[in-house]
């Protein structure tokens, strides 16, 4: 399949590189143009065992980067949130970068007639999928979520330093999703897994 990385830190390099190594064609994307092109000549942005083998082995080949969002999501058939979501002193989470990255998606997605999945993989609270990603790429590709476009929810449970081997061998997938188009597409992500796949609503994941 097709994909697109929104944000290339720890989750956002981990998985793309993941989903190229299972076969995949990854588009990653990030503002930074050092990281970028760092990505693009198989050279980490982050330390992670077993990482920049696995980097070199696909960079180039079917795993690029970019800055530009118009490339990424005409190019793809669905799209991971893996921006950061830092927490304030008093540990309320920022969503900023979650708007911004569903803004730039949900821009993209007017002009695109194909149906597209958004996932969320960012760390964020329950109901944040539904009350505010959704919302705002409903508003900015003026189309409706279930019907032009699908949105689903793919929580992360990577532990530093051992994150390639969770993400190949984990104990079980969780897939959230509002409608039932959207939740097979991410399932079908997946295929070969023999572990546990929990589906349920966004909300729930």
């Amino acid at each position: 399949m097709k994909i697109s990385i929104i944000g290339t830190g720890y989750v956002g390099t981990v998985t793309g590189v993941c989903f190229a190594h299972l076969g995949n064609e990854v588009i990653c994307v990030d503002h930074g143009q050092k990281k970028v092109d760092m990505i693009n000549g198989g050279v980490p942005p982050i330390y992670e065992e077993g990482l920049e083998d696995m980097l070199k082995a696909h960079a180039g080949k079917n795993l690029r980067a970019t800055v530009d969002y118009d490339d990424a999501v005409r190019n793809s058939d669905i799209s991971f949130i893996c921006v950061s979501t830092p927490t304030d002193e008093g540990g309320k989470i920022n969503l900023r970068a979650v708007k911004e990255a569903s803004r730039s998606i949900g821009e993209r997605l007017k002009n695109k007639s194909s149906y597209h999945v958004v996932v969320v993989k960012s760390t964020v609270v329950p109901q944040t999928t539904q009350s505010v990603v959704t919302p705002i790429l409903e508003e900015a590709s003026g189309k409706k979520a279930g019907r032009d476009f699908g949105v689903g929810m793919n929580p992360e449970f990577l532990r530093e330093g051992k994150a390639i081997d969770d993400f190949m061998n984990p104990d079980r997938i969780v897939i959230g999703g509002d409608d039932p188009k959207a939740q097979a597409i991410i399932k079908s992500l997946y295929e070969g897994y023999e572990c546990p796949i929990l589906e349920v609503d966004t909300k729930t994941a």
